[in-house]
């Protein structure tokens, strides 16, 4: 029976090395306890000593009451020439008070001699002498193999003699470092076979990068070929183009491979994981994301949504609650009248696809679509569109007109919008400023009808997009707007296309509008 797997997480080191990744002492600390909860064995803070920071982030996470995870600090090995006892790195890793210490040690010839300057069997000392010493301290250690990969093909008698010299200082894991990302799947696994031959499966770890975008079938390799322990970060976040993704990995081990471990239960809460993280580094969520996306389970294509609103399974490999994903389906010029039927059933809309208003719809929606309209991430303008075919959408105000004027005034631009609604019988006439156009109207229309409509008082216009349909066209090309708004409990999105940015605007706005009254009428009927 296959040895339980240890995970081990190193988002607060690796992945902050990564461009546009920053977390701040509150955030790490957050996602330590985040880390803990879900189940991992390990969370790697960073490194101790080395910036404000990191230095005060172990110094609170002392103070963490954590359930099952383990703190890391990580580090290098000792000084060429220095005892480890007069080393200031490894006191530093001491002083951090982790009950974990990660140190990392040179594997590869060229990289002791050329980078370090110093000789093969110096260095060798290094890695034993310093993992001895911070063992004597009541530490686990485990060692990072630097550049294994690279040092085994360069050198494989001497690469495994930096492993030795990690054990024989009591080292409890060697994790096998694929640093640059440019190992292919089976020679990786070969070497790993060969270091599980020699050191015992209990022993070994990996760590891939993502250079050549096989992070992830690198890591299920190492396991296969026996390692125990698997490093990586959530989202793939990491140096240069990643690390090793743990959302990833987790479900093929657990669920494609049969392994376990002890996260493993903790499963479903994977989506919510990944996005927590992206909502911390302040990073918009990627939709593709293997099991996590937003579109990892969403289906565009007529037969496939027809055939999977039959048999989940015949178009999906997993079922999306595992891993606290769900089932999407996408409206476009592809749908039939079963898609329609399983995308208005998603949004609360039972919907006979037999119905003789069904024809109509499939051909407006065709024809929008053609004109430039995309429902994919707008499924409150799709679903006001089902309620306008089936005579169900309610009116709450008529548009009599809007304007929007732009000045400088003092070396400021400042925007100014006047909406003229009709609400309930009576005329309203509002204005309002703002920074830019779409944000006067968007004031502009609350002002008419937050007096009418007090739940639009918590709707919040949180995402814009803008997208030219016709390039060859000039300043009169077509253009696409997407509005996402929010009101706290709910996410929803809207869309608007004309010749004019400002009226497709206007249109994404006021349906974003509509939509937030139609659902709270429903709600209260």
């Amino acid at each position: 029976m296959s040895l339980p797997l240890k995970i081990y997480d190193t988002t607060l080191r690796d992945g902050t090395q990564g461009e546009g990744i920053s977390f701040s002492v509150a955030d790490k600390l957050l996602i330590a306890e985040k880390l803990d909860q879900f189940g991992v064995d390990y969370i790697e803070g960073g490194f101790p000593g080395s910036n404000p920071r990191d230095i005060t982030f172990f110094q609170e996470a002392r103070q963490l009451r954590l359930r099952h995870a383990r703190l890391a600090a990580f580090g290098s090995t000792r000084r060429a020439g220095v005892r480890p006892e007069e080393d200031a790195q490894l006191r530093t890793l001491l002083d951090s008070g982790m009950p974990v210490l990660t140190i990392v040690g040179k594997t590869w010839d060229l990289h002791v001699t050329e980078i370090l300057r110093t000789t093969l069997e110096e260095n060798l000392a290094m890695i034993e002498d310093s993992v001895r010493h911070l063992v004597a301290a009541g530490r686990e250690v485990i060692h990072d193999a630097e550049h294994f990969f690279d040092g085994y093909k360069a050198d494989p008698d001497y690469a495994l003699r930096t492993l030795a010299a990690a054990v024989r200082g009591g080292a409890s894991n060697l994790t096998l470092c694929d640093t640059n990302g440019g190992t292919m799947v089976e020679e990786f696994r070969e070497i790993v076979a060969r270091v599980v031959r020699e050191f015992g499966a209990e022993r070994v770890g990996v760590h891939c990068h993502n250079d050549s975008g096989l992070g992830v079938a690198l890591s299920l390799a190492g396991v296969t070929a026996g390692a125990s322990l698997v490093q990586g970060t959530i989202n793939g976040y990491g140096e240069r183009v990643g690390n090793a993704n743990l959302t990833t990995i987790l479900p093929n081990l657990f669920l494609k491979l049969g392994r376990t471990a002890h996260c493993q239960p903790q499963l479903g809460q994977l989506r919510e994981l990944a996005l927590f993280f992206d909502d911390l580094a302040n990073l918009r969520p990627d939709p593709k994301a293997p099991y996590v996306g937003h579109s990892a389970f969403a289906h565009k294509g007529g037969l496939h949504a027809n055939a999977a609103g039959k048999v989940a399974r015949s178009y999906e490999h997993i079922d999306p609650a595992l891993v606290g994903n769900r089932t999407r389906v996408l409206v476009s010029d592809m749908a039939g009248r079963t898609s329609l039927t399983l995308k208005a059933r998603e949004l609360g809309i039972e919907l006979d696809e037999r119905r003789p208003e069904m024809k109509g719809l499939i051909d407006e929606l065709k024809d929008r679509e053609f004109r430039g309209y995309e429902y994919e991430a707008a499924d409150a303008s799709f679903r006001l569109l089902v309620e306008r075919h089936l005579g169900s959408r309610r009116s709450f105000f008529e548009v009599e007109g809007y304007r929007v004027i732009i000045e400088q005034h003092r070396g400021e631009l400042v925007a100014e919008a006047t909406v003229k609604l009709k609400v309930e019988g009576r005329t309203v006439h509002t204005v309002a400023e703002d920074a830019g156009p779409v944000g006067a109207l968007d004031r502009a229309l609350r002002l008419a009808l937050e007096g009418t409509f007090p739940v639009l008082r918590d709707v919040v216009l949180r995402d814009y997009k803008v997208r030219i349909l016709e390039g060859t066209r000039g300043a009169g090309a077509r253009t696409r707007v997407l509005i996402e708004s929010g009101d706290g409990a709910r996410i929803w999105g809207t869309v608007g296309v004309s010749d004019n940015i400002i009226d497709a605007s206007w249109e994404a706005l006021r349906e974003s509008v509509e939509f937030k009254l139609s659902t709270a009428a429903a709600g209260a009927a």
